[in-house]
């Protein structure tokens, strides 16, 4: 069985968009591309490496995959993210397969959730979702994500592309793994763990036969 795994950089305020550059993601006259840059570091780096350290094939909305189809294939494969990702498959949600020119990309089809549910029940690798935020909604809003790693880094963006934008499923998940960068950055791995469950922290109405007993005490006293 196969699972959705999604991986994401997200500000104090849940903005997600355009972490890496500032010509990454403009849309909306977002301004602070590349929001990520100053809080790299080693710790960060490591995390990263183990995402991509066991076998994987990436899950993509047409927008990431554009970014990533002009860079990565750029990148010498003495980089183990550029061999990674030029090498896997990567399956595309997008509306013009025929432009699909990256080396193993695949169409996901016109009805994504049905493609990915089937895909799930099927042995191979796990998907890992990068960026993408409306195919991130379409998968929250689906429950079809099994697992989220959050590098949330402490700043505020104000605007721009969320996380969680509305529509999610609810769900309860668990927390597996966490650790904090020297830089100040939580990164934190959850996984889909059952329904939610509800509770009250209200008093409790005393019962008639606690009402009782409590007159006799008081009356004994």
């Amino acid at each position: 069985m196969r699972k959705i795994k999604a991986s994401t950089f997200v500000s104090l305020d849940g903005v997600m968009q355009a972490p890496g550059g500032p010509e990454e993601d403009t849309t909306g006259g977002f301004r602070f591309g590349g929001w990520t840059f100053h809080y790299w570091d080693d710790v960060m780096g490591k995390v990263m490496d183990d995402t991509f350290s066991r076998p994987f094939d990436l899950l993509l909305g047409r927008r990431t995959y554009d970014i990533f189809a002009a860079y990565w294939p750029q990148v010498s494969d003495d980089d183990s993210i550029a061999k990674a990702f030029n090498a896997t498959t990567k399956y595309v949600a997008t509306h013009s397969p025929d432009t699909l020119t990256w080396h193993n990309s695949q169409w996901l089809g016109p009805d994504i959730v049905a493609t990915l549910g089937a895909m799930k029940k099927e042995d191979g690798p796990d998907l890992l979702i990068q960026g993408s935020s409306e195919l991130y909604q379409t998968l929250l809003a689906s429950d079809l994500i099994d697992e989220i790693t959050l590098l949330v880094f402490p700043l505020t963006l104000g605007h721009g592309k969320r996380l969680f934008d509305g529509g999610a499923m609810p769900a309860a998940f668990k927390l597996v793994s966490s650790q904090v960068s020297a830089t100040g950055v939580i990164m934190a791995t959850y996984q889909r763990s059952g329904d939610i469950k509800t509770g009250s922290f209200a008093l409790e109405e005393p019962t008639d036969a606690e009402i009782e007993r409590r007159a006799k005490l008081k009356a004994g006293g």
